[in-house]
């Protein structure tokens, strides 16, 4: 799998091996590496080898993570269609009133035009939809140079910002 990583500071680039395990419901622990559990099995995890990731869904209320937050590297939520805008909320709301500060990755139906958007939202990580031009995709996040609403990458509105 090929994933394409957002930092502010590097810019979008490519990172071409992923290095979490993702583990079904009842798949046991590897020996050495990050997981990735799903929702399903968060509560009953206990010691990991690595780092601990979970996978969830857009619905996903995010007061059900707020406990296991300190314990979460990485937060990895479905996309299931381009219509359903339920994970940009889930990603506010984790960042913004819940102080999440780790990795938010979109998997599922991500398509380039909605990368910039998630980014401003705060993911961080993207897998694309199967098929779809990576090359293109890194060009999404120089598609607008200026942003009018407070978010991810600006804290104030552009009238602020243009005060400053």
């Amino acid at each position: 799998m090929s994933l394409i990583t957002r930092d502010p500071e590097r810019g979008a680039r490519l990172v071409e091996d992923d290095p979490w395990i993702e583990l079904d419901t009842d798949a046991p622990l590897p020996a050495a590496g990050d997981v990735v559990v799903p929702m399903a099995r968060l509560a009953g995890v206990g010691d990991v080898p690595g780092r601990l990731g979970v996978r969830v869904d857009g619905s996903t209320d995010p007061e059900a993570l707020v406990a296991a937050l300190p314990r979460l590297s990485l937060i990895v939520v479905e996309l299931p269609k381009f219509t359903d805008g339920r994970a940009y909320s889930l990603a506010r709301l984790l960042r913004d009133r819940h102080g999440y500060d780790g990795s938010l990755r979109a998997v599922g139906h991500v398509l380039r035009d909605q990368l910039f958007f998630l980014y401003r939202c705060g993911f961080d990580t993207f897998d694309l939809a199967a098929g779809k031009d990576v090359d293109d995709a890194l060009k999404a996040f120089e598609d607008f140079s200026i942003t009018y609403q407070p978010a991810e990458d600006h804290d104030q509105p552009i009238w602020r910002r243009r005060r400053a």
